[in-house]
């Protein structure tokens, strides 16, 4: 009789291979149909998404597409014998964004300020054990991958991520107080029981790459089945934290729409655990209501670290106006708090100065300044952001632009019938824990502004390449009061179905370098006029035009099929990065597909 137990592994009857347990083949079953990862593949490949999205949604917090941190690919029909050098998964972390091309790459080393560098390295495998072997030869990949001269045959994924790599190490100088960080993670269907021969091999590793002097921090992390299926579990819930909440007071009277709320102070020993998750890093996600993310070390938060780093520390108290917590769930024994679903919607400067000065508090050094406020009331908790962001030098139109429009995006696009149906992220994974969407359909925030531009302000070649640039339309060209949705939803429809065609290998994966010069492609295929201008009610039936063709399994891979045919043809056979990313390339489309005629 077949055991149910966790780690209870299941044999295939028709050769004896050994297969993962059933609760890890379950959730490897569920995360493949939810993120369209193909049926058709071979279970290590699965495997390996997997692996990569639990151990990437950890370390990074925000939503990822696998295909872009994998470094073989998923037509090949064995691991073995590759050219990944030992390696499934390498992520890039540069400043707290993953970082997927040179592009993206030279985006964040042209910011001003300094680089916080983390690389992530991970090898699947679907087995029982911890091999010891394997672990060195995941080892000596990733040794491998830091050569100025390789000795290992690398596959074009790693070729291109490795070019990376000596791209961060020409900016040494511009280090953030330390060498960038390296993580390994060993990933298995078995048990990890500190066996000694897996364990010397874990720390022969370990102590290789630290020699290189590279690193200001290895890591090398085994994960058994139990560990992966706790990370999916959490990729399934919203944020969730418990502290201690001694020094308080209850607001009082009780406020219409609010459970209840607090003001009160808590030592850096109780607030880590509010910005922070169980691997440390802090969690980004708590800032998206925010106007404007972490603006690194400029003035003023120079002079936060500062005070930190004196011995007046503990006057930090008196000198910082705190943060303000909202909830949606909140629980208290006594004491202690039990929050779900949370942001922090005014300090997210404050967090992550602390949060880079950790080193320097311990754990009562330091008393922060709080307010919890637990409502469920979006009008509530709209206002109080608004509020909160109103002190800080920002313009109505910002507000706008970066609090209103999003929130209208996100209950407009799943107000679609089912074949049109999106899903706006205004904040990263709030729709994790929700049943039955395909996740594939939800789209973030910069993606849907990456669409938007390339299809409506003939600006693809921004996209990726400058896109501060297009950042800085926000609030003026880019949702701006008075937009109509239509462009936006069908922007990230768009993008979503082209994406849907190059996982399923209808498109070569060449075109995904293209992508977002297709999307302007197949606006100017479809309707070959100019566009209405954004606020003009033509641009709900012109979009709608566009949207008819893409909810058309049919039209919409022929329309896509001839976006392609036109890229190739103007690109020649190269697919160069260069000339794709250049304004002359974008100018080409246009100018071979658009008529003259422009509607008023």
């Amino acid at each position: 009789m077949l055991s149910h137990g966790v780690l209870e592994m299941r044999r295939d009857m028709s050769g004896g291979r050994t297969i993962m347990d059933l609760i890890t083949e379950q959730y490897v079953s569920t995360f493949c149909k939810e993120h369209n990862i193909l049926d058709s593949l071979e279970e290590f490949k699965k495997f390996e998404h997997f692996s990569a999205y639990v151990v990437f949604r950890r370390e990074h917090a925000d939503t990822i597409d696998t295909h872009d941190v994998l470094t073989g690919d998923d037509s090949l029909p064995s691991s073995s014998g590759g050219s990944d050098t030992g390696i499934d998964s390498i992520g890039i972390l540069v400043n707290g964004t993953l970082v997927v091309d040179t592009d993206e790459l030279n985006e964040q080393i042209k910011r001003p300020g300094k680089l916080d560098v983390t690389f992530l390295f991970i090898q699947s495998e679907i087995s029982p054990h911890f091999d010891s072997a394997k672990i060195i030869t995941f080892g000596s990949g990733v040794r491998d991958f830091f050569r100025s001269t390789p000795t290992l045959p690398r596959s074009p994924r790693v070729v291109e991520l490795s070019a990376m790599r000596k791209m961060i190490y020409d900016e040494a100088v511009r280090f953030k107080a330390h060498n960038p960080i390296c993580k390994l993670f060993h990933v298995t269907t078995g048990t990890w029981n500190e066996d000694p021969h897996p364990v010397a091999a874990r720390d022969q590793v370990r102590l290789a790459l630290v020699d290189t002097g590279l690193f200001s921090q290895v890591i090398f992390e085994p994960m058994g089945a139990t560990t992966i299926q706790d990370l999916y579990r959490r990729t399934q819930s919203s944020i969730k934290a418990e502290f201690d909440f001694l020094n308080r007071v209850t607001v009082q009277p009780k406020i219409t729409g609010v459970s209840s709320a607090y003001l009160g102070f808590v030592p850096w020993a109780e607030f880590k655990n509010v910005i922070m998750d169980s691997a440390g890093n802090i969690m980004r996600g708590l800032f998206f209501d925010n106007v404007r993310d972490f603006q690194g070390w400029n003035k003023v938060n120079s002079e936060i670290g500062e005070t930190l780093k004196s011995k007046d520390r503990d006057r930090f108290v008196l000198m910082n106006n705190g943060l303000t917590i909202i909830t949606r769930e909140l629980n208290t024994v006594g004491d202690r708090f039990y929050m779900e679903d949370y942001q922090i919607v005014n300090g997210c400067q404050t967090s992550n100065v602390l949060f880079e000065e950790r080193a320097l508090l311990s754990e009562q050094s330091v008393t922060i300044p709080i307010r919890v406020i637990h409502t469920t009331d979006d009008n509530i908790i709209n206002s109080i952001v608004k509020a909160a962001n109103w002190q800080t030098s920002v313009t109505e139109q910002q507000l706008y632009a970066l609090q209103e429009f999003p929130r209208q995006l996100e209950a407009f696009f799943p107000a679609f019938p089912e074949p049109a149906r999106m899903y706006y992220e205004r904040r990263s994974g709030q729709y994790d824990f929700l049943t039955n969407i395909e996740r594939t359909r939800v789209i973030s925030a910069t993606n849907t502004i990456r669409s938007y531009a390339a299809m409506f302000l003939d600006e693809p070649h921004r996209t990726i390449r400058n896109y501060s640039a297009i950042w800085a339309k926000v609030s003026s060209g880019i949702f701006a009061k008075g937009h109509k949705m239509d462009a936006y939803h069908v922007a990230a429809f768009a993008y979503y179905k082209l994406d849907t065609m190059l996982r399923a290998k209808k498109l070569p994966p060449e075109y995904k370098l293209a992508r977002f010069q297709m999307l302007l492609a197949l606006r100017c295929i479809i309707n070959p006029e100019l566009p209405p201008k954004p606020k003009n009610k033509k641009m709900e039936a012109y979009c709608k035009k566009i949207r008819n063709v893409l909810v058309d399994s049919i039209q919409c891979e022929n329309a896509f099929l001839g976006a392609a045919a036109v890229i190739s043809k103007l690109l020649g056979k190269k697919f160069d990065r260069d000339t794709i990313h250049s304004p002359a390339f974008t100018k080409s489309i246009t100018d071979k597909l658009l008529d003259t005629k422009t509607i008023p």
